[in-house]
């Protein structure tokens, strides 16, 4: 128990657990936008029957929910003290800094997870609970999406958190690699080819919706 703790409490520790729950959160990412594409399906017959399917799981998806609930939690706990620890480290910044083989993925990570968890939060009044919706009917998804993307301001802003998420997945899914062995660090850190085609599908994926829905193209 002292040693785990001991570990938890280390560098590498807190890297291992944001890498673990970041694979938790992919995870459902894909599985997620997967079935949002469903959209796409003319009636939206399918995308409400997948729906159905979800709730009617009972138990199943609340132990779901409460994996994703604490793979967010922790991810974001590890996050903030890895901050801590690294200006701790570094009290003084420097005077002058120079990326070199940085992205503007991994320079945007921690205000990316700001937006982005404040887009998870806006998220879930407007599709999950409907708390921000225009017109929310429960159980009608399809209905919902195309009510919840008619405003240009609604669109723009999943527009923007969405390209947020998609910086913060091209470098969380390369670096969560590296924190787990399964890629060591190499002389070129800009050729990451998994994590570029995974971000860029959950990206596209997610952001052709509401440009889509409010285009017309989904009626």
């Amino acid at each position: 128990m002292h040693r785990l703790l001991a570990f938890y409490r280390s560098t590498i520790g807190k890297k291992m657990i944001m890498a673990i729950t970041g694979i938790i959160l992919l995870g459902f990412l894909i599985a997620h936008v997967v079935a949002n594409l469903l959209i796409f399906q003319p009636g939206g017959a399918k995308l409400n029957a997948y729906s159905a399917f979800l709730k009617s799981t009972g138990e199943a998806l609340w132990v779901a929910r409460a994996v994703l609930l604490v793979s967010v939690i922790l991810h974001i706990i590890a996050a903030v003290q890895l901050t801590l620890l690294d200006r701790a480290a570094r009290p003084v910044s420097y005077a002058r800094k120079q990326p070199q083989a940085a992205t503007i993925a991994s320079r945007t990570m921690r205000l990316g997870g700001v937006l982005i968890l404040v887009f998870i939060v806006y998220h879930l009044l407007h599709f999950t609970f409907g708390t921000v919706h225009p017109s929310f009917v429960e159980g009608d998804v399809y209905q919902n999406v195309l009510n919840g993307f008619r405003d240009p301001l609604v669109v723009a802003f999943y527009v923007a958190a969405l390209a947020m998420l998609g910086l913060h997945l091209f470098h969380g899914i390369w670096a969560g690699f590296r924190s787990l062995g399964v890629r060591p660090p190499g002389a070129s850190p800009l050729q990451r080819p998994i994590a570029l085609v995974l971000s860029l599908f959950i990206w596209l994926g997610f952001t052709i919706i509401p440009i889509a829905v409010y285009l017309g193209w989904v009626k």
